[in-house]
């Protein structure tokens, strides 16, 4: 591994965030951003999609990541993803429950840091209209790809490649053997690389 991939490895970010490095928190930020993004779509339920911005709820998830990093402990690869995968299932729970109250109280306000704090992860040479427009382009690609698939197949996709779970975790989730799991797995990244090829043919062709 070359000293410049061992520099933006998850692992050396973290110990570069809790050294005190702010940019490198920063670099988390862009690392994860765009798997996070899909990751919420996917977990806010249709209601929450017309009333939320995947966004708002991305951002959320970074500022309590940072506030909480000193109790994440990193384990593997995918444990970290896990972990803000986790903290975006609390944001959900928490926004749909400030959502409640508001229909309850319409008149009730809420002030918040996110959005200044969010500000400072990200450098202002990178937050151009155009780097945002083309990142939520290849979200909307991915998202239009995984929308094609089967339940089941978007399912595991999601578990396996975007959040990073395990087969054998995947398979306490869903509740299949872990044999089970591979195979599903196996057909439905086939059938996304298909469909990924069709669409690029497409767009070559026209």
């Amino acid at each position: 591994m070359s000293q410049n991939q061992l520099a933006t490895s998850t692992f050396d970010l973290l110990a570069r965030v809790r050294a005190g490095d702010e940019s490198a928190f920063t670099l988390l930020f862009h690392k994860y951003s765009s798997r996070l993004a899909v990751l919420i779509r996917y977990k806010l339920s249709e209601e929450m999609r017309a009333r939320v911005e995947v966004d708002d709820i991305l951002q959320e998830t970074f500022l309590a990541a940072s506030r909480s990093l000193s109790d994440f402990t990193y384990r593997n690869p995918g444990s970290f993803m896990n972990w803000l995968a986790r903290i975006a299932d609390h944001v959900i729970i928490d926004t749909a429950r400030y959502q409640q109250r508001q229909k309850r109280q319409p008149d009730a306000g809420v002030t918040s840091d996110t959005d200044s704090h969010i500000r400072n992860l990200e450098p202002r040479d990178s937050v151009t209209p155009s780097r945002i427009f083309a990142r939520k382009e290849r979200i909307q690609q991915v998202i239009a790809l995984l929308d094609s698939l089967p339940e089941d197949y978007r399912t595991v996709i999601l578990l396996a490649k975007v959040e990073g779970k395990s087969t054998q975790e995947i398979a306490d989730r869903l509740n299949r053997s872990r044999e089970a799991v591979a195979v599903l797995l196996h057909r439905a990244t086939q059938r996304l690389k298909e469909l990924k090829e069709s669409g690029d043919r497409h767009e070559q062709g026209s």
